[in-house]
């Protein structure tokens, strides 16, 4: 938790520059306490670190990484899966948080840019930040089978209280809109490295959840 916490810090610190601001370790803390929420089991301090390593990985095609990585922080810091708010929810917070840590309005304005972005992973051409945070979050997709299929099992245990033909078929519509976009990736290093396997997958759970199931 203390490089967990210093992931956080160090970023905040680089941006607020010599002026500097209040310590950072609270507003860390109370992340790290949101991420761990019981209802949590994709969404969780893992996903929050494997999107951070991601975009360590993706840092050059960013036009400030450091303000991708306060995004990753927030991007899912306010979850409930029965709700469709959280992303505006999760940029609200960050733009009351990240006032009060003493950032500036300008990058604060692109840190809630972000964390909104991640309602449709939908980044523009000419967004290098949003294309290294949005392909940072999808990576997941391009597990290996069984870290994919772990992933696709938290999902489900996420959304327990949806009854089961339900979730499949709601599930299967998701991954359909997804292979049916002409690319899950924007940065050269998703293209090259996440697309075929992430299409591999999706179609192969696309294939599971489709599938005739025996009559009782």
């Amino acid at each position: 938790m203390h490089d967990l916490r210093s992931r956080f810090s160090a970023p905040l610190r680089s941006l607020r520059g010599p002026a500097g601001g209040p310590d950072p370790a609270p507003y860390a803390d109370n992340l790290l306490a949101r991420w761990a929420e019981p209802q949590r089991r994709y969404h969780t301090t893992a996903h929050l670190t494997a999107v951070l390593d991601h975009i360590d990985t993706l840092a050059a095609y960013a036009d400030d990484a450091d303000l991708v990585r306060l995004a990753a922080w927030f991007h899912d810091a306010v979850y409930r899966p029965e709700r469709s708010e959280n992303e505006e929810r999760s940029a609200h917070l960050a733009e009351v948080a990240l006032r009060e840590a003493g950032l500036g309005p300008e990058d604060i304005a692109e840190v809630a840019r972000l964390v909104r972005l991640t309602a449709t992973h939908d980044a523009a051409p000419d967004d290098r930040n949003g294309a290294v945070l949005c392909d940072a979050d999808l990576a997941v997709l391009a597990s290996p089978p069984a870290a994919y299929a772990a992933y696709a099992a938290a999902v489900r245990e996420e959304y327990g209280f949806v009854p089961d033909e339900d979730f499949r078929t709601g599930r299967a519509a998701v991954l359909d809109q997804l292979l049916a976009l002409p690319g899950l990736f924007r940065t050269p290093h998703g293209v090259r490295e996440w697309e075929a396997p992430a299409r591999g997958n999706l179609a192969a759970e696309l294939r599971t959840l489709t599938r005739p199931r025996p009559s009782q």
